[in-house]
């Protein structure tokens, strides 16, 4: 019997959002078994929608969310991903907090080898700002 054909563990298991109807953002990040822990690969997200509000004015800011990790253990669910960030759409946040929010809050559920998430703010008052985020793993200490 070879790897591929041993029965595998339910990759979806555990999962409470996936297949559900969801009218409403959610904090929780859902994740799934990495079935290919051994091998370096990265994953990326790109996200043109997200919206969160200026916490000065209550204007709204726009940004693509991009984010690239190297899992190890775990996978993020996407539709998961898609109600954590909308939850900040009436969220008062500055941008580069709100990135490295992101940022945290996807190493703490995933614990991955490497992430990034790059928020890049659409233009306004004549300025465009795009903040990179970044988490590396130590490993073997």
């Amino acid at each position: 019997m070879t790897e591929h054909s041993r029965p595998q563990e339910d990759p979806t298991a555990g999962l409470t959002l996936l297949g559900q109807t969801i009218n409403t953002p959610s904090k929780q990040l859902e994740t799934f078994p990495n079935q290919h822990p051994g091998r370096r690969y990265t994953v990326t997200l790109v996200c043109p929608e997200f919206t969160c509000v200026c916490p000065m004015t209550g204007q709204p800011d726009f940004a693509t969310i991009t984010i690239r990790y190297i899992p190890d253990q775990k996978i993020v669910e996407s539709k998961s991903l898609k109600l954590y960030l909308w939850s900040y759409r009436n969220e008062g946040v500055f941008h580069e907090h709100v990135t490295n929010q992101i940022l945290d809050d996807l190493v703490a559920a995933l614990d991955p080898l490497e992430c990034h998430v790059t928020g890049a703010f659409a233009v306004r008052g004549g300025i465009a700002l795009t903040v990179d985020a970044h988490h590396e793993k130590i490993v073997g200490l």
